[in-house]
Parts: C-alpha cells; sequence; structure tokens
C-alpha cells in the first residue's frame, strides 16, 4: 500500500521530471553552488559545447549572473526573475533543494521562458491590479478626508460668529469635544471644521453614527476583530474605528444612544489610549482625538443614570451648542442664497434666486429639521419651479400653512439709535422689494458693496421685520 510519504515523494520527483522535460532549461547545484546536472536543453541555450565540463564548476563560472548561490545560502527561493545572459534574457526561477532534516543541501534552477515577452500578460494583469489598488486607497482616503470647514458653516449673526469663535479655539487643542445641538443644525459639519483646522488635519476624520449601528456590532465598529474571532469572521481580522482613525479625530456622533456597557469599554479607551480588538488578548494603542455630538441632553440622562457620569466629564472638556435655526433669524437670507447655489449647482440648473416675501415665509417658520429641513424644503421648491426666482407660492406648495404674524406695538417711543436703525431697515427692505430680491441689484440701489448689504441684513434683523 502507497504511504502519504510515499506520494510526496512520487510527487517531487514527477514534478521536478516534468520541469525539466517542458521548461526551456533547467540546472541543479549542491551546498557549495557546484553545477551537478543540466538538462540537454540548458548547454544549448548558454552556447556551451562541452556539457560534461560544467559538472563541479561553480555557478557563475557557467552562468555569470546567476543568483543560485544566493538560494543556496539564504535557503529563500527566488520564484520570478530576469536573468540576463549575453545579449539574451531569459524568466528563471530558483528554489533550494533540502534533505529530511530540512537541511538546504543545494538548489534547482529552470528556465520558464527564453522571452520576457511572454510575461506581458502577467505584467500587465499585475499593473491593472496596482493601479485599482491604488486608486481604492486615494477613494479610501477621500472619504476618510474632511469636506467641511468653518467657512461651510454659514451665518454671520452673533450666535454663529460666537460659535465659530469658540470651535476655532477648541481646534487649536488636542482636548475632547462634545457638540451639542438639535437635529440638522450642522454638529458633524462643526466637527469637520474643527478637525481640518487642527494639527491633525492631513491625518484621517472617522466618523460613527452610533444610533445607525446594531447594538450588537457596536463593540466589533469600534475596536476591530481579531481573525477568526467567531464563526464567519474575517481571517485577516478586520481594523475598528479606533484604529482607522489613529493619528486623527474620530467622531462619535449620537453618542447619547450608546448603551451603559459599552460605555464603560469607551471610557476605558479614552483613557488608556489603548483597547482590545474583539476576540483577542493584545492591546493595541493608538492616537485618536475625540469629538462626539447628541441631540440629547446628557445632563439629564446623567442624573437619571442613563449615561455615565464619569464618560461625560471625559467627553465634556469643550463644549459647543449649535444653535437651532428658529433663533437665527438674521442668517436666513445668507443660508437660503448658499443653498439654493449648492442645490442648482448639484441639480445642472441655472442659478436660481429667491424673492423678499418668500424670505419672509421662511422666517414664519419653526424649522424643527433646522437647516436640513430647509435645505428639503428649497429643493422641492426649486424641483417645482417654473421661474427663475422662488417666490411665495412656491414655498406654500412644499411647507406647511404660516403662522400668524404678531400685530406691532402700537405708541411705542424709540430713541435716535433705533430711529436711525428703522431707517436703514426700510431703506433696504425697499430696496430689496424693487430689485425683487436680487441682492446684487439692492446693493446698487442703496450705494453700497453686496457684502455691506449682507452685514446689513445681518446686524439690522431686516428679514425678520419683513411683512
Amino acid at each position: 500500500m502507497t504511504t502519504p510519504d510515499d506520494l510526496r515523494q512520487l510527487a517531487s520527483q514527477s514534478l521536478l521530471a516534468h520541469f525539466a522535460d517542458l521548461c526551456e532549461g533547467a540546472v541543479i547545484v549542491d551546498e557549495q553552488a557546484r553545477v551537478v546536472w543540466m538538462n540537454d536543453q540548458y548547454p544549448a541555450r548558454l552556447g556551451v559545447r562541452d556539457p560534461v565540463a560544467t559538472i563541479g564548476r561553480p555557478i557563475e563560472e557557467v552562468i555569470p549572473n546567476s543568483q543560485m548561490r544566493q538560494v543556496v545560502e539564504s535557503g529563500r527561493p527566488i520564484m520570478l526573475d530576469i536573468m540576463e545572459f549575453g545579449e539574451e534574457s531569459f524568466v528563471v526561477t530558483r528554489l533550494p533543494l533540502r534533505d529530511a532534516s530540512g537541511k538546504v543541501v543545494g538548489a534547482v534552477g529552470f528556465i520558464i521562458y527564453d522571452d520576457p515577452r511572454h510575461l506581458a500578460p502577467v505584467v500587465s494583469r499585475y499593473q491593472q491590479l496596482r493601479a485599482e489598488l491604488a486608486e481604492a486607497e486615494r477613494k479610501l482616503a477621500d472619504a476618510r478626508r474632511t469636506k467641511y470647514t468653518f467657512a461651510s458653516f454659514v451665518g454671520a449673526g452673533p450666535a454663529c460668529s460666537e460659535l465659530k469663535q469658540a470651535a476655532r479655539r477648541a481646534a487649536r487643542t488636542a482636548s475632547s469635544v462634545l457638540i451639542l445641538g438639535e437635529t440638522g443644525t450642522g454638529k458633524e459639519l462643526l466637527a469637520q471644521a474643527i478637525h481640518a483646522a487642527s494639527p491633525r488635519a492631513s491625518g484621517p476624520f472617522v466618523a460613527v453614527n452610533i444610533a445607525a449601528v446594531p447594538e450588537s456590532l457596536l463593540e466589533a465598529e469600534f475596536f476591530g476583530v481579531a481573525a477568526g474571532a467567531y464563526t464567519g469572521a474575517d481571517k485577516r481580522g478586520r481594523d475598528g474605528k479606533f484604529k482607522l482613525a489613529d493619528g486623527g479625530t474620530l467622531f462619535l456622533d449620537e453618542i447619547g444612544d450608546m448603551s451603559l456597557a459599552l460605555q464603560a469599554k469607551l471610557l476605558r479607551a479614552l483613557q488608556e489610549r489603548e483597547f482590545e480588538p474583539v476576540g483577542s488578548n493584545k492591546l493595541v494603542s493608538v492616537d485618536v482625538r475625540i469629538i462626539a455630538a447628541t441631540s440629547r441632553d446628557l445632563e439629564q440622562m446623567v442624573a437619571a443614570n442613563q449615561f455615565r457620569a464619569d464618560l461625560y466629564y471625559r467627553l465634556n472638556v469643550i463644549t459647543l451648542k449649535t444653535p437651532p435655526l428658529r433663533e437665527r433669524p438674521e442668517d436666513m437670507a445668507l443660508l437660503a442664497d448658499y443653498l439654493i447655489e449648492l442645490i442648482c449647482r448639484q441639480q445642472g440648473m441655472a442659478l436660481h434666486g429667491i424673492s423678499t416675501p418668500a424670505l419672509n415665509r421662511l422666517l414664519q417658520h419653526d424649522w424643527p429639521g433646522n437647516v436640513r429641513e430647509l435645505a428639503n424644503v428649497l429643493e422641492r421648491a426649486l424641483l417645482m419651479s417654473d421661474g427663475d426666482v422662488i417666490e411665495c407660492a412656491d414655498l406654500d406648495r412644499v411647507m406647511p400653512k404660516a403662522k400668524a404674524a404678531l400685530a406691532p406695538a402700537a405708541g411705542k417711543v424709540v430713541g435716535i439709535a433705533e430711529a436711525v436703525a428703522q431707517a436703514e431697515r426700510q431703506a433696504i427692505v425697499d430696496a430689496l422689494r424693487n430689485a425683487q430680491g436680487n441682492k446684487a441689484q439692492a446693493a446698487r440701489l442703496l450705494g453700497i458693496s453686496r457684502a455691506a448689504l449682507y452685514e446689513k441684513i445681518a446686524a439690522l434683523g431686516v428679514d425678520a421685520q419683513l411683512a
């Protein structure tokens, strides 16, 4: 009965014999790299007239550019190489030969092709794979690069100006930042702006929406999975978001939705700057800056034992609050113009404007969805409008019914400064109405620059006064 060892020896002998017959040349050297055998084709390829005379000679005397001695001395194969011999080039492979104890006792070399051009399809495929890998790495790097800066956080009113100033100060530090605010107020945009203005700007920005990841997968999402940690796990393992964000910023969106159990593990990772991947007993060290955000009241959650107080204090080093849209009416004109231009560019539409009455219509809404809701309303209005300017009628089709405006107080006495401000407001309102909401034309009518007009709109709250 044939044993496995017999089959292995038979396969080795058969493989060597077939290779020697099929390839363009074969040579064997001993442990001193001296030639002990050549097949019939090799001497002809090398132009050797007396093959017997090569036996026992050092391989370099027969083949000057041979690397067989290197294979014997290192015990490592050279699987694919191009060997020059005179004016010819051969594609060769070289393998070490070992005895039963594993000691290297020689090496065997084969000429696979006598013309490197035979490798063209292999090289072409290799180059294609390298190009595809480089493109995938580039796209991944782009995905982890911030798209927004402080200029992207549109607003010139006091609330936005104060917020951006505080955020710029936060960007200069390495401390954790907690961003609080209602949904749609631009918390992730602000986080990206802080990263882009920080010393870590060249590092990755990795975002995790905790509310969007199932609780059972969050730990693996954060800390990664060791190879073969559980049935179905990737055999090569998988890096978590902490590892991917090493040297950069990790943005934890909706941190208030995290379970207490995972909060404890997150706290340890933040304090020790190290963690264990799922299924591993090895610690991985990382250098990550944390920016967290939530629309929930964390202080109330801490009081109700729904959020760990120690994690809250670890995150709450620098606190920023994004104001809701209803509290910044002075920014409505700027936001509307910015969003309309952005939407028109994305949709491939001609640039549209918005009339002053339409702006006033926007100011009569509470905007529970904030800027995200505003962008949605403007996009729907643009797609349903037949004109070049968004009018009240366009907004009425896509917005809830407007609330009744409050009647102005009668008989109120104002000071000189307020009287001047009211006169400026009225002049700007009249100019905007005459220009049908066109800011550039209104600025020309007033004899000021468009930038100065925007500043006065923000400072005087013009849009909030429109009837």
